[in-house]
């Protein structure tokens, strides 16, 4: 099936934010003798609602402030990217070049994802294209978020192309209805029999993936 448009997750796909903010909590657990590998934390970090990854921290770690914990790391967070983010190779120069419709859809807060993208230079691209699980209020691996950025585009999702690292993104993607690059290094091996999931490691590959599906 022909895609017409491509809808970007942010953290880890567009931008390597993913590690800096995993390394960052580790850093906090830290200082509350919760001793995890940047590893440990991306594994409970990766396409997981902020709250969730929390929470669930909190159910193993029962001592932790929850409450001090995401203060601190709300207020870190942006300081933290602003200063030393990048690009995931190549994905600038394939946004800038890509002819067709699109958004970035992301689990998290708008100032976060504006963040991002200012600071690898891609923020006019995706002026008034941004869909925030907060302001939708439905995270992955929940559809919602992906059906509102498919509306943003003026497509029904089944024309659309979700490029996504995690799991609970292409749940999402999948579970509305499109067609999903899974990108990166993460696990995908349960999607590889799913038609509408097509595996990519670079963004060399997405590009050839995009111009045989569109």
């Amino acid at each position: 099936m022909n895609i017409a448009g491509v809808i970007f997750d942010c953290d880890g796909t567009l931008v390597d934010s993913e590690r800096l903010a995993a390394g960052l909590l580790r850093e906090i657990l830290h200082q509350h003798q919760v001793l995890l590998s940047v590893e440990e934390v991306l594994q409970r970090f990766r396409g997981v609602q902020f709250a969730l990854c929390l929470e669930g921290l909190c159910r193993d770690y029962p001592w932790l402030p929850s409450d001090e914990i995401e203060t601190e790391f709300r207020a870190r967070t942006l300081p933290l990217l602003r200063e030393r983010l990048e690009e995931m190779p190549g994905a600038v120069d394939f946004v800038r070049n890509l002819a067709l419709p699109k958004c970035v859809a992301s689990n998290g807060p708008r100032s976060k994802i504006e963040t991002c993208l200012s600071t690898v230079g891609l923020l006019d691209v995706f002026h008034g294209l941004i869909v925030s699980a907060y302001e939708v209020q439905s995270w992955k691996p929940s559809p919602v978020l992906i059906e509102h950025a498919a509306e943003l585009l003026g497509l029904p999702p089944t024309q659309c192309l979700l490029v996504e690292d995690s799991v609970p993104g292409v749940e999402a993607g999948l579970g509305a209805g499109a067609q999903v690059a899974g990108y990166g290094d993460t696990d995908f091996s349960a999607f590889m029999g799913n038609a509408n999931f097509h595996r990519v490691k670079d963004f060399g590959e997405l590009r050839e993936l995009v111009q045989r599906i569109s």
